[in-house]
């Protein structure tokens, strides 16, 4: 026995990129390029070398992971606010409130814009009413609804208004 045998799971030996090239081929063999010498050695950041993840040294490789990892907010100015993922509900939420107008005849808002763009940036939260306003300024279990949508469509002062314009406009 000239080996001994280390016990399993304590042997190690690193996986390393072949960097042979051939030699006495022509200029337009891609195989003696050096850029598919390079494209050896270089992985993609989602590939790992033996299960350790090695930094590029290319320093606009470098930059390129950087951006990638950098979370995506409003910016220092806005407290670093994270871009929230849009769901199909939260969506319909964004689009009532861009046609707010509509709604109310008595309420006049302040136009937008005419983009129909969704905000990339944006928080939603829940008013939550002080002891104070317990029978004046609150909603009820009943009233309460899970979207903005269900909410609008369950208000029977709007359903009489659309009721009522709608049958005008006929």
């Amino acid at each position: 026995m000239a080996e001994t045998a280390a016990p399993i799971g304590l042997s190690w030996a690193p996986k390393l990129p072949s960097l042979a090239t051939t030699s006495g081929g022509s200029k337009n063999d891609p195989a003696t390029k050096p850029s598919t010498a390079q494209g050896s050695l270089w992985k993609p950041a989602s590939e790992l070398v033996d299960g350790l993840f090695v930094p590029p040294t290319d320093p606009r490789k470098v930059n390129k992971l950087a951006r990638k990892n950098v979370k995506d907010t409003s910016g220092k100015g806005w407290f670093d606010m994270p871009a929230p993922s849009i769901t199909p509900e939260l969506k319909k939420d964004l689009e009532i409130l861009q046609l707010r107008h509509v709604m109310d005849p008595k309420r006049h808002f302040k136009r937008a814009g005419k983009s129909k763009v969704l905000p990339k940036y944006f928080q939603v939260g829940t008013i939550i009413e002080p002891p104070s306003e317990f029978y004046s300024g609150r909603l009820t279990k009943r009233e309460r609804k899970t979207t903005l949508v269900d909410e609008l469509l369950s208000d029977q002062s709007l359903k009489s208004y659309r009721y009522a314009h709608h049958s005008t406009c006929s």
